[in-house]
């Protein structure tokens, strides 16, 4: 019920800005992941679908942010001065539960993933 789509190859400082469609529902709170080789799924950015509350990781705060457009049941990732470490598969996620802020992050709180898009970022 998920599509992620918008990764690519971007030189370091770099903009790239993903795309994730919900497809016939809208769901209570979205956030986007990213996985690094050898690495443990990490939290991106978060929202409530109502757009009063969003969260992003320290290390992307201030460069990534999140938004959505509700007449296409879509959420962004907007990623500015993109850095070597910013290299992952990135996924999007969904859930029916309208997450407090403190819950946003957590990756066992969202029932729907995406298939994920890789993000590359060269020096």
């Amino acid at each position: 019920q998920l599509q992620a789509s918008g990764g690519g190859l971007v030189q370091a400082g770099e903009s790239l800005r993903l795309s994730c469609a919900s497809s016939g529902r809208t769901f209570g709170t979205y956030a986007w992941f990213r996985q690094a080789p050898g690495k443990e799924r990490e939290f991106v950015c978060g929202m409530k679908w109502s757009g009063s509350t969003k969260v992003c990781a320290d290390s992307v705060k201030g460069r990534f942010s999140i938004s959505r457009v509700n007449a296409v049941n879509s959420v962004y990732l907007q990623m500015n001065s993109l850095k070597p470490e910013d290299t992952a598969v990135y996924y999007c996620a969904a859930d029916s539960r309208t997450w407090i802020q403190s819950a946003i992050p957590r990756k066992d709180g969202y029932d729907y993933w995406g298939q994920g898009t890789l993000v590359t970022v060269s020096s």
